[in-house]
């Protein structure tokens, strides 16, 4: 795997991710046995704790410190930081999937004040944020240096960015793009729904977050907490109509840990 390229295997300049499975006119975000419940049930287990216990060793109390979570879809990661105490503001693109967690939020009672917008023009001041979360979004956007510029310019002065992300390596093209998407025996995602050659490596992250003034702390691997024959078993028996995503979210569980071949997370501060 030595040679690995992404030449052989980028698709044309033109092709943008398909973000429209977003835009979907029913619930698919608090729906158990929707795909993107999964964010809750198998990717939150490692990310929240990391998040949590990142914000907690900070000088200043996590009470009442205000985060935007660009990118927040339907809200699992929003009201996860709503549940540390912190005021918590989400935006995205998806019109449905904003509306889907306003509903939620109010369903549950959890303040959180969503909007309709793109990370790459935040309709938000200067400085207004103690925190910016930005997560499973960044190998989806079409202009991560626009993104990440906005996000520095709402951090206030020594304020954090939380984020998580998908490498570019064999391991993800092979699991995110292969079997995720193009082998319908087992895919989970609709095509296109990731884009190789968008996915980004560690380094390359750390050096796009010193050009806009983030300094990155710490970097820790997202680690799948099951191996790959028992994940095609799993995937099978829901291609095969046997289980729901209901059964696959209680078995494809995510940790954290040093491992960041497939996914991982991570934070900066602005200088």
């Amino acid at each position: 795997m030595s040679q690995f390229t992404t030449s052989s295997l980028r698709p044309v300049s033109e092709q943008v991710t398909d973000n429209t499975v977003y835009d979907a006119d029913h619930d698919i975000w608090w729906n158990p046995d929707e795909l993107f419940f999964m964010l809750k049930t198998s990717v939150n287990p490692a990310r929240v704790s990391y998040f949590e216990r990142v914000v907690r060793a900070q000088p200043s109390n996590v009470l009442n410190r205000t985060i935007l979570d660009v990118g927040c879809g339907g809200g699992i990661l929003a009201e996860a930081f709503a549940g540390m105490g912190m005021n918590v503001t989400g935006i995205d693109p998806s019109a449905s999937a904003i509306e889907t967690g306003r509903r939620h939020a109010h369903e549950a009672g959890i303040a959180i004040d969503y909007y309709v917008g793109s990370g790459e023009r935040l309709p938000f001041a200067d400085a207004s944020f103690d925190y910016v979360s930005c997560c499973d979004v960044l190998e989806h956007v079409q202009d991560i240096d626009a993104v990440l510029a906005e996000i520095s310019r709402v951090l206030k002065p020594g304020g954090l960015f939380l984020y998580d992300t998908v490498n570019r390596t064999w391991l993800s093209w092979l699991f995110l793009i292969k079997i995720a998407q193009d082998w319908k025996r087992w895919a989970f995602m609709k095509p296109n729904q990731h884009l190789y050659h968008r996915f980004i490596k560690p380094r390359e992250l750390r050096a796009k977050l010193i050009l806009n003034g983030l300094t990155n702390r710490n970097t820790r691997g997202m680690v799948a907490n099951y191996n790959i024959l028992k994940t095609l078993y799993w995937l099978r028996k829901r291609t095969a109509g046997q289980w729901t995503f209901r059964q696959l979210s209680t078995r494809m569980v995510m940790r954290e840990g040093r491992d960041t071949s497939l996914c991982y997370m991570g934070w900066a501060t602005k200088d």
